[in-house]
């Protein structure tokens, strides 16, 4: 039998272990996650046809998005859920599709995905690409800070334009910030040959 001075001892260690697999677990799933995505991605551009990455998963990949200063490479997903968030960026409900005509409104978390968006800069570009396999050079034209609060994001139906938005600020500790910061790119030119 233990003595009872070693219960806190025993008491932290399994804690600590707890919280180490819970985290591990997380990386891995992540990961994995993105794996799936990336296979998922690679079998819409052979097939024509939209694939979840998993079976029971109620999003798919609607666009890859390469940030050409860096080499990140993003899926988008075809919705802003929380659960599909979780994995990666997602396309918001009512927007243009990506690297069409309009509007094209895609969101992540400021500390996963769109942690980069803290560094971009005017005149930036970040590489779309369709489902079909079309390619479109995309360019930084601005970046401002909203309020939600008092401000609504206008999407324009004639002008190829994406708007990346993320919460705001990126170091901010509590969760439910009103501010986001909304970076807005445009197409400046025709589809790029070739993929990357």
């Amino acid at each position: 039998m233990l003595k009872p001075v070693y219960y806190p001892l025993l008491f932290s260690f399994l804690l600590s272990t707890i919280f180490f697999g819970n985290s591990a677990w997380i990386h891995s799933k992540a990961f994995l996650a993105q794996l799936l995505i990336d296979q998922a991605w690679g079998e819409s551009l052979e097939t024509g046809q939209t694939k979840p990455p998993w079976p029971w998963a109620d999003f798919w990949p609607v666009a890859r998005l390469v940030v050409k200063s860096s080499g990140n490479k993003f899926y988008v997903l075809s919705n802003a859920s929380g659960e599909s968030l979780a994995f990666g960026p997602g396309h918001m409900n009512g927007s243009a599709a990506p690297a069409t005509t309009g509007t094209s409104v895609i969101a992540a978390h400021r500390d996963t995905h769109f942690k980069f968006l803290k560094y971009i800069k005017k005149g930036d570009i970040i590489n779309v690409q369709r489902p079909d396999g079309a390619m479109f050079d995309y360019q930084v034209s601005g970046k401002k800070v909203v309020d939600t609060r008092q401000a609504k994001l206008t999407l324009d139906p004639v002008r190829s334009e994406m708007k990346l938005v993320t919460c705001y600020p990126f170091d901010a500790v509590l969760p439910g910030q009103t501010k986001r910061l909304i970076v807005e790119l445009v197409n400046v030119g025709d589809q790029m040959p070739g993929s990357l």
